[in-house]
């Protein structure tokens, strides 16, 4: 059972490919894209002891030598002091421009090794094998990648896109479930974002993915993948069309900012609290109805998933430092917040017209 999604880059197109035991096959696969028989992988520990064998096997099988660094998991990782270990690790491999450099992991070993491989030699080609379902619909497609700095997260990175995706959706099994919910809330954000009948899809069939459906979780992440892939081929670096992409993440990246990128708040927790906000945001605007709102967190409480700010262990900075928080966001515009707010579930729109007070009572009443 797979799929295969392109991305229609004129010069930098590549395919998106999603189903089961695509990780026993993957050497074959990077055979094909040609260059030095001779790869390097970035992962992390977990992923390593659960996942690395398999693929060293594949590649090995397919008559290609590796050697992996393993770097400590966890959102701390997406730092200056790791993308220099990793730049200087592929330089000891000897990596050239032709030469692939695969990132087996979730979505901070996919931002991390996508920068690595954008910044070392102006640009060598990777691949990304993500094992999340965070990373299968989100960031292992459309070429962004970054670190983070203390200034907030994924300040300092590049576009620079893979040459191919393996999205195994076999690996979900290993995930811990929150870990495999926290991914969900990207994969609800393409049905808020725009295509309301994947959100009434996802309505009926989320809770059987998230119990291990395999086909519910192909469609899943296929369509998450096809509309993302659709946004980036007109928007490729975030002018226009793209920036619905972050419907959730004004609000998410101050809440991880506030809680210091720590296991308090997963990303795609935070973005399930974002995207709730941002229709409760849209009703108190009168561009959506009443219950709209109450629809999305009536469905993701029914996932399990946190949908306040009341909802994240330990305090919280208030409303006005959260607020400020935001004004950090890659999304701020000549000092300017932008929002992705809603006229509809599935209609969203990017918009700067936003009231502080009306943010400022949302986060309130969200605490």
């Amino acid at each position: 059972m797979t799929a295969t999604v392109p991305v229609a880059l004129p010069g930098r197109e590549y395919d998106v490919v999603i189903g089961t035991d695509l990780l026993s096959g993957a050497g074959a696969r990077i055979a094909a894209l040609g260059g030095r028989k001779h790869v390097a992988i970035l992962t992390d520990d977990t992923v390593a002891g659960l996942h690395l064998p398999q693929l060293q096997a594949s590649l090995t099988a397919a008559g290609i030598t590796s050697e992996a660094l393993r770097l400590p998991a966890g959102e701390a990782t997406k730092s200056w002091a790791q993308l220099e270990a990793c730049c200087d690790f592929l330089l000891d491999q000897k990596v050239e421009r032709n030469d692939i450099v695969i990132a087996l992991g979730g979505g901070v070993i996919g931002d991390l090794g996508g920068f690595a491989a954008a910044v070392l030699r102006r640009g060598v080609r990777f691949v990304q094998i993500p094992t999340t379902l965070l990373a299968q619909v989100d960031s292992s497609v459309g070429g962004k990648t970054g670190i983070n700095t203390r200034h907030g997260k994924n300040l300092i990175g590049a576009f620079h896109q893979p040459s191919l995706v393996l999205a195994d959706t076999d690996l979900l099994a290993t995930l811990p479930r929150r870990d495999f919910l926290a991914g969900y809330g990207e994969v609800v954000k393409y049905g808020l974002l725009g295509d309301a009948s994947f959100f009434d899809w996802l309505e009926t069939n989320a809770p059987a993915m998230a119990d291990g459906d395999i086909a519910a979780r192909i469609h899943a992440v296929t369509r998450s993948v096809e509309m993302k892939a659709e946004i980036v081929a007109r928007d490729e670096t975030e002018q226009g069309d793209r920036a619905l992409l972050n419907l959730g993440h004004t609000f998410c990246h101050a809440l991880e900012k506030a809680t210091g990128y720590s296991g308090r708040l997963l990303h795609g927790e935070g973005v399930a609290i974002g995207c709730a906000m941002a229709f409760e945001l849209s009703s108190r605007l009168g561009l959506c109805s009443q219950e709209d709102p109450s629809r999305v967190r009536a469905h993701l409480k029914a996932m399990g998933q946190k949908v306040d700010i009341r909802d994240i262990d330990g305090d919280l900075p208030d409303a006005e430092v959260l607020l400020g928080l935001m004004g950090q966001d890659k999304k701020v515009v000549a000092g300017q917040l932008r929002f992705i707010l809603a006229r509809g579930i599935g209609q969203a729109f990017v918009t700067s017209d936003v009231p502080a007070d009306a943010v400022l009572s949302v986060l309130r009443d969200a605490a």
